[in-house]
Order: C-alpha cells, then sequence, then structure tokens
C-alpha cells in the first residue's frame, strides 16, 4: 500500500510540477523595456524563434508589412476593431500611428507583445510580435500576425 502511494505521489509531483513552474514563470514575467517605435523602426527580434517583425532582415524572423487603403486614421480604427475582437488581447497603447496590444495565452497565461507602426507614405503597417518569456512559441506569433493580415485585407 505504501509503495503505491509513493508511486502517486511521484505521478503528481511529475504532472503537477511542470504546470506549476510555468505557472511561475508566466506570472513573474514583466514588459520588455524596448517596446515602441525608434526613428521610424521597432525593435529587431531576437535570436530566438519566439518572434516575428516586418522591419526585420533576417528571413527567419520577417514577415511583410500589412497594408491598407484609405487614411491612416481609417487604418488604425481598423486595426483597433481587428485586435479587439481577439479573445485575451488588450490594447496597452494607441496614440498616434503606434499601438501596443498584450495577447494572454488560455493556458498558462503567458503574455506576447505585438506592436503596430502605421506609415502613412507608403499605406503600410509595420508590425512586431513577440513572447516575453521561452524560446519557442511553436508558431504563435506567426500565425497571430497572418490571421491579422486575413482581416485586414478582408476590409
Amino acid at each position: 500500500m505504501a509503495r503505491r502511494r509513493i508511486v502517486q505521489l511521484v505521478l503528481v509531483l511529475v504532472v503537477c510540477l511542470p504546470v506549476v513552474l510555468l505557472a511561475m514563470l508566466s506570472f513573474f514575467s514583466r514588459k520588455p523595456d524596448n517596446l515602441g517605435a525608434v526613428n521610424g523602426r521597432l525593435a529587431d527580434c531576437p535570436a530566438t524563434p519566439n518572434c516575428v517583425c516586418s522591419q526585420c532582415s533576417d528571413p527567419e524572423h520577417h514577415m511583410d508589412p500589412l497594408h491598407f487603403t484609405g487614411s491612416p486614421d481609417e487604418a488604425m480604427e481598423r486595426l483597433k476593431a481587428v485586435i479587439g475582437a481577439m479573445p485575451r488581447s488588450k490594447i496597452v497603447t494607441a496614440d498616434g500611428r503606434y499601438m501596443h496590444v498584450e495577447v494572454t495565452s488560455r493556458l498558462f497565461r503567458f503574455v506576447d507583445d505585438a506592436e503596430f507602426l502605421i506609415e502613412p507614405e507608403t499605406q503600410s503597417i509595420q508590425f512586431r510580435s513577440a513572447s516575453r518569456v521561452g524560446r519557442s512559441d511553436l508558431g504563435v506569433n506567426r500565425q497571430r500576425m497572418e490571421d491579422i493580415r486575413l482581416k485586414i485585407d478582408a476590409k
């Protein structure tokens, strides 16, 4: 009987410990200090594969920018509507031509930071989407930006 209890305890620890550690990692993550546009550019992606950016030159992280028709103000309103309809997303900053959004994962509550910078002269929206913690995001940031592209282009 005691042996069975020990096996059960070990199984519970093996299952629960990683979950608790991931939850703690999520809880203690903080907003990065490199958010925002500097001289019309968003920050480059780190060497890890959990980031995509339209202004990055390396193919692993690069995606083409979003495009819009109409005025920059209309593009910002459209972007706000698309982001506002996304589950677990929160617009943190939306001023002028820049927007910062936090998107929280359902299971472990990991936060990704998505940034958008409207360029009126090229009618494009530059973006960067990155996970705050971890190395891999299993392609979540890239897929999110593709989904946003489809919704922006649908107008």
